[in-house]
C-alpha cells in the first residue's frame, strides 16, 4: 500500500481472512438473535435508511483533526498497517477528537470510519495505539459499524421522543438490544486487536491503563487479572444479581473480565493456528451465516462459560437449562415420534 507498510515486515499479515476466524461466537449469536427480534427489523431499516454517514462525517471532519501523512503521521502509519494486517480496504479514514475520556469508536454506513479521543491517545503507547486501532478494524471488518451508527442515532433519537412513552419505551428496548450486542462485539474486536498487535502483553497493558493503570511500573498485571477471577468467584447469589443489574447498561465489558477473556484466547490453540496462516478465508464464507449455526455457536459458548464459571447464579441456570433440556428431550421422544405426528 504504501512504502511504510511495504517496511513492516516483522508481523504476519492475514490475506483474506474472514471476521469469522476471529469473532467471538457469543457476538454473532447476539446479533442474530437481535435480527430476530419481532419488529426490531423494521426500526433498524427505518433509521439506517433515513441518511448515510455524511452527517456522522461531517461532524468529525469540521471537529476532529483528520489523520494523515501531515496530521498525526505516526497514527497513520499504524492505521495503514493495522488495515494491511487485517487485509482491510478501502483503508478507514481515522480522526483524532479532543475529548479527555480515553474512547473509540467506529462510525459509518457505507464508509466506516475511527476515532480516537485525545484522551485514548495520550493515554497509550505506541503498542497500545495499534492494539486500539486493530480493534476498531475489526469493528470495520466485522460489519460491527452499521449497528453502532443505528445506536448513536437511536441514543439521540430517545430524548426527542420523551415525551412520548410508546415511542420512548420501544425505542429504549431496540437500545438495550444493541448494547447486549454490543458488548459482545468488544470480545470479538479486542482478539482482532490482538492480531493486529501479536504481544498479549500489549494488549493486557491497554485494559489495565482503561481500569486506571496511569504507570505501568506500579501495576502487576498477574494481580490485576486475579481481579477477574475474584469477580467470578463471587460466593453469595447476591452478588450474582447486582452483576447483571450492573453490568446490562453498559456499552463494553468489565475492564478485568474482559482483559481475562482475552489472556485466555490468546493462550488457544484458535490464536496460534491464525498465527500460522490457518484461518478462515472470506472467499470462503457462505453468502449469509444462518440463524442456526450462529445461535448454536453462541450456545456452546455461553454453556462452555457456565461449566467453567464459580458464579452461583450461572451455575444455577446451567443446571435449570440442563434440567430443562432432559425434559423437553423426554417429551419429545413420547411425542414427537407418535404416528399420529
Amino acid at each position: 500500500m504504501t512504502e511504510e507498510i511495504e517496511r513492516s515486515t516483522a508481523r504476519v499479515r492475514f490475506a483474506g481472512i474472514s471476521p469469522r476466524a476471529y469473532e467471538h461466537p457469543a457476538d454473532r449469536g447476539a446479533l442474530a438473535l437481535l435480527r430476530a427480534v419481532p419488529g426490531i427489523g423494521p426500526v433498524l431499516q427505518a433509521v439506517a435508511g433515513a441518511f448515510t454517514e455524511r452527517g456522522e462525517r461531517l461532524v468529525y471532519l469540521a471537529s476532529s483533526i483528520r489523520v494523515g501523512p501531515k496530521q498525526y503521521p505516526k497514527l497513520d502509519r499504524l492505521r495503514l498497517e493495522a488495515a494491511a494486517t487485517l487485509d482491510v480496504d478501502p483503508v478507514p479514514e481515522l480522526f483524532v477528537q479532543r475529548n479527555p475520556v480515553p474512547n473509540a469508536l467506529t462510525l459509518g454506513i457505507d464508509k466506516p470510519f475511527i476515532v480516537l479521543t485525545t484522551g485514548l491517545v495520550e493515554l497509550l503507547d505506541d503498542e497500545g495505539l495499534r492494539f486500539a486501532i486493530g480493534h476498531e478494524m475489526g469493528h470495520v471488518l466485522s460489519g460491527h459499524a452499521l449497528y453502532q451508527t443505528i445506536l448513536q442515532r437511536l441514543m439521540q433519537l430517545q430524548y426527542s421522543l420523551g415525551w412520548m412513552p410508546a415511542g420512548y419505551w420501544a425505542i429504549r428496548a431496540v437500545i438495550a438490544a444493541l448494547h447486549e450486542w454490543y458488548r459482545k462485539t468488544e470480545l470479538s474486536c479486542d482478539r482482532a486487536g490482538l492480531l493486529c498487535v501479536q504481544d498479549p502483553a500489549a494488549a493486557l497493558r491497554v485494559h489495565v491503563a482503561m481500569a486506571g493503570g496511569m504507570d505501568t511500573s506500579q501495576i502487576d498485571t498477574a494481580e490485576f487479572l486475579k481481579q477477574a477471577k475474584e469477580y467470578e468467584q463471587v460466593e453469595d447469589i447476591r452478588d450474582s444479581v447486582l452483576k447483571l443489574v450492573k453490568t446490562w447498561p453498559l456499552t463494553h465489558p468489565l475492564a478485568v473480565v474482559r482483559a481475562a477473556e482475552l489472556q485466555k484466547w490468546a493462550a488457544s490453540e484458535q490464536y496460534r493456528e491464525i498465527l500460522t496462516g490457518t484461518y478462515q478465508r472470506r472467499e470462503d464464507d457462505r453468502p449469509t451465516s444462518t440463524f442456526t449455526d450462529d445461535i448454536k455457536s453462541a450456545a456452546k459458548s455461553y454453556k462452555d462459560s457456565m461449566n467453567m464459571s464459580e458464579d452461583p447464579l450461572m451455575k444455577v441456570f446451567n443446571e435449570f437449562g440442563e434440567v430443562l433440556g432432559n425434559t423437553a428431550g423426554k417429551v419429545w421422544s413420547k411425542f414427537g415420534n407418535s404416528p399420529n405426528n
